[in-house]
């Protein structure tokens, strides 16, 4: 396996212009030919039709896979909304600062504090960010000597409100029962069924027809949260002639994009909005910069389809990727796509299914960045040696994964023995039973619904090239909360369910490949106790060499 050349960030996806100024910059430089490098006349733009879908990222490593507390639901966060934009002056509004957010989850919506802290990272985490300030705020992080230096610290770090309210709003995903919109539309829309025939026992958050089904059911209370108060009726809805601001619009970018047919660029849905075919549609007004709350609803519900580039189309046209470092093991059963050749500018999607008693390695720019989902697994070692963007692992069994770097989150769930050694942001477990995980995370590792068993240990392998792709995704060796979980669920008050790997147990763990690179030895080193009792073990087996070799034993049988 070679070392990986490094990878920027995914480019921007066009400007952000602001005001009527906008409409008109959009609409001359669609009309220029800008995107995708194909010209276009002004009668082939008018006639070229706008396709929107839901992004892939805020459902997949938004949408935290627990139910979301009661307080969360709509009235509360409506409340929150008001309260928001009425303490703008306080740090609420357009920028929601943490202190204002704790303020508010704890004093206002019962949330615990860590829990509070929970979504407000897990959202500046879904931002882009580039790697030197991730690392610059690990440093800061770990740097603090006290309980109070750390709010100090977390106190300088903001949000665009109006974004971290669709993200709360998004955590419904997650309900596990059935629910029934306001419109009577039940929850999974029974017309969206999930690829590959799957039922209603797949995952949500992997599921992109199910995300389209959620955003087109809330799509009204989506777009009522991000009103401003005098745009309300007295019962808090919107009227006929309620009016969407633009910087509402951007918001919901969060959430939305798409493109303009045959351009091939995604664009946000703020700069599709304004864009001159559009805006008779959408009730877009230059006079008040703003959209016709009808209007508005009604174009997006005409343009939102299934996203093109989820795991629906990987499934469907993803390439199947080539395997060069298959130790031993067929792959005749195994089903491993990848939609890279068909995706522009967004993270890749990999999918690994049915790898079955095989020992499997890649380490490639296919990867790099990607989301991985691998799924029913059974007595394999798979070894994804590059930097990830997050990965899921589901119905596994008796195998061992060893992980590149993961920016944002590794998710398990429904897993029986199986082990997973990697450096990640944030680790959360669900449905889990005998499974060990050795990793390195600047975030409590969450401990969810159903498990069993769990044993928690710290990071202890290396390959070459493994603080270079740290590096990439802005992951540090400190701060490291690997021994000290959070509980969420029925389980929240039983710490029986995990332990931490006693320092007996504890092996050392080696990568069996040749790469290039320049790490030596595992980041950040052991705790001591682990240390120790790695050094007992090694001195007790000199100690034995050495008792042998002045034994002076023959090789005669005994």
């Amino acid at each position: 396996m070679g070392a990986l050349p490094a990878r920027s960030s995914p480019p921007i996806r066009g400007a952000h212009f602001t005001g009527a100024w906008a409409a008109d910059q959009w609409e001359a430089r669609l009309e220029a030919g800008w995107g995708g490098g194909r010209l276009y006349g002004k009668g082939a733009v008018m006639a070229a039709a706008v396709a929107l879908w839901v992004r892939t990222e805020p459902p997949l490593l938004g949408a935290l896979p627990l139910p979301p507390p009661a307080r969360l639901g709509r009235p509360y966060l409506r409340k929150m909304a008001a309260y928001a934009r009425r303490r703008a002056a306080e740090g609420c509004f357009p920028r929601l600062r943490w202190a204002s957010w704790r303020h508010i989850a704890c004093g206002k919506l019962r949330l615990g504090r860590g829990l509070a802290w929970l979504y407000f990272q897990r959202f500046l985490r879904l931002l882009p960010a580039p790697p030197p300030r991730s690392l610059r705020r690990a440093e800061a992080e770990a740097a603090c000597g006290s309980a109070e230096e750390l709010e100090r610290e977390r106190s300088k770090l903001s949000v665009d409100t109006l974004q971290f309210l669709l993200f709360l709003y998004l955590q419904q995903l997650s309900r596990l029962s059935l629910r029934t919109a306001i419109r009577g539309e039940q929850w999974p829309s029974p017309a969206a069924p999930g690829p590959a025939g799957k039922g209603a026992g797949q995952s949500k958050n992997w599921n992109d027809q199910d995300h389209l089904a959620f955003v087109l059911a809330h799509l009204s209370d989506m777009l009522e949260l991000l009103l401003e108060p005098e745009q309300l009726s007295t019962s808090s809805h919107a009227t006929s002639n309620s009016l969407v601001s633009y910087e509402a619009v951007c918001a919901l970018s969060f959430l939305i994009e798409g493109t303009v047919e045959g351009s091939g660029t995604v664009h946000p849905l703020h700069e599709l909005a304004l864009w001159q075919p559009c805006q008779e549609k959408n009730g877009y007004s230059k006079s008040n910069n703003a959209f016709s709350f009808p209007k508005l609803e009604s174009w997006l519900r005409s343009c939102l389809a299934t996203n093109p580039f989820g795991m629906t189309a990987c499934l469907r046209s993803g390439k199947k990727l080539a395997w060069a470092q298959q130790v031993e093991g067929t792959t005749r059963r195994a089903k491993i796509a990848c939609n890279t050749p068909v995706v522009p500018e967004v993270f890749p999607m990999v999918i690994m299914s049915q790898v079955y008693k095989q020992t499997l390695a890649k380490s490639s720019d296919t990867l790099v960045g990607a989301h991985v989902r691998i799924h029913r697994c059974n007595e394999s070692f798979i070894y994804l040696l590059s930097p990830l963007r997050s990965v899921t692992i589901e119905k596994c069994r008796n195998s061992t994964f060893v992980l590149g770097p993961v920016e944002v989150s590794i998710h398990v769930h429904s897993c029986d023995n199986v082990k997973v050694i990697a450096v990640c942001y944030s680790l959360s477990l669900s449905s889990t039973t005998g499974c060990t995980f050795h990793v390195l995370t600047p975030t409590q590792p969450l401990i969810l619904a159903g498990n069993q068993a769990v044993s928690l240990a710290p990071f202890h392998t290396h390959y070459p090239m493994l603080e270079d792709h740290m590096a990439q995704v802005g992951l540090a060796t400190l701060p490291n909360y690997w021994d000290s979980p959070m509980l969420l669920g029925k389980e929240s008050s039983d710490t029986s369910v995990f332990r931490l790997l006693p320092p007996s147990d504890f092996y050392t763990f080696v990568i069996p490949f040749e790469m290039e690179g320049d790490t030596t030895e595992t980041p950040g080193g052991l705790p001591q106790a682990y240390q120790k009792a790695l050094s007992q073990r090694e001195q007790k087996v000199q100690i034995w060499q050495k008792m042998v070799k002045e034994a002076c034993l023959s090789n005669a049988a005994c």
